[in-house]
């Protein structure tokens, strides 16, 4: 078997996998499955200083489904944890305890107040997580108070969180972006430049599943309402491969922590190839359980044995050299096309090549 594990921001991973926070990080008993199960890291579900405001509905998932009846999209308008502080500064300090070379990753989310921030970050580096997650990208409920994803669209906002974040704490730190932005490259550089030692994208995009023909409400339906939520599975890779690709490109030598719509390890290799150097996982692990890690890791590792690939740190990224310009593909087509025809053509051939490049436009 090959060697799967990266070292990532000075933390070592014995695989390239982490839970991403949400329901299957919502707990003591979820994070210790997770570890117990292979998994290399896991992001704790969001927490605040304060969660007693948080109050989360039922029902409050939502699928999409294709013709055939598989599940390709997911949505959920479930927060941040609604457990105290107190309660989650036990299950840390247990979970390392019991757990010491797994990697413990808090996941936090503040009003914009330097002491607020700076106070959680202190009091959980004390816990002895390894690493700290900022989450400007929760796409409903909390931007209505200037939270989330309302942070993660404006970079200045995102690097002043992040420095007093990283005046408070030696731990490394991941900014989690929301892909709800024209350009994501913006704000996840103005992390950076606040100090974030990697970038974990992307979280769920705002939407609405469905609508129920039968009584003619949106889903998922609480007392006869909706509200747009986060989605997330397989229907969301393109676009998220998208994003991390911008970034990769735009700031190469960062790492990345890929997330959106990893089903097996096809999908998780796609996103290493794009520049991720860790791949987060949530919906995946609710549908299909803790146990996918075993095909997650199996199937890196013969891929990077059939390429040859010495180490999975080599394997980052190595797939954006074929990114380039739509114009860029047209040159290069009509390049080749010339090269062809050779050098000594009379006019038939000039007029073969024009033809080729009405085709080609017209394309």
């Amino acid at each position: 078997m090959a060697d799967i594990s990266i070292e990532v921001n000075g933390v070592k991973f014995t695989n390239p996998y982490v839970i991403g926070s949400g329901p299957p990080s919502t707990n003591f008993r979820t994070i210790d499955k997770a570890f117990a199960t292979g998994w290399s890291g896991v992001v704790a579900k969001t927490i605040s200083l304060d969660s007693t405001p948080v109050m989360n509905v039922t029902p409050r998932y939502g699928k999409l489904k294709a013709p055939n009846g598989d599940i390709i999209g997911f949505e959920n308008i479930e927060l941040i944890s609604d457990r105290s502080l107190d309660v989650w500064i036990d299950v840390f300090k247990r979970i390392k305890d019991k757990h010491p070379d797994k990697i413990l990753i808090a996941s936090l989310m503040e009003s914009y107040e330097k002491s607020r921030w700076q106070d959680l970050t202190g009091i959980i580096t004390e816990t002895g997580v390894n690493m700290l997650e900022l989450n400007f990208s929760c796409p409903h409920g909390h931007p209505e108070t200037g939270m989330g994803a309302f942070m993660g669209q404006n970079p200045h906002i995102v690097e002043e969180v992040t420095r007093w974040v990283r005046e408070a704490t030696d731990l490394p730190i991941w900014a989690k972006m929301t892909p709800d932005c024209t350009d994501i490259v913006a704000p996840s550089k103005a992390a950076f430049d606040g100090g974030a030692d990697g970038i974990a994208a992307i979280n769920t995009l705002p939407s609405i599943v469905g609508v129920d023909l039968e009584n003619l409400r949106p889903l998922p339906t609480v007392e006869g309402y909706s509200t747009p939520g986060g989605f997330s599975y397989y229907a969301v890779k393109p676009l998220a491969l998208r994003k991390i690709s911008e970034i990769a490109k735009a700031l190469p030598g960062k790492d990345i922590s890929g997330i959106g719509g990893v089903i097996s390890s096809q999908e998780a290799i796609e996103f290493i190839l794009m520049g991720s150097s860790t791949v987060q996982v949530c919906t995946g692990v609710m549908l299909q359980g803790y146990a996918m890690i075993e095909e997650l890791n199996q199937g890196l590792s013969d891929f990077l044995d059939k390429h040859g690939f010495k180490s999975l740190r080599d394997a980052v990224g190595h797939s954006l050299q074929y990114l380039t310009s739509h114009s860029n593909l047209v040159k290069m087509k009509m390049d080749r096309k010339i090269d062809a025809l050779g050098t000594n053509r009379d006019e038939k051939w000039g007029n073969d090549i024009t033809k080729e490049t009405d085709n080609l436009a017209s394309n």
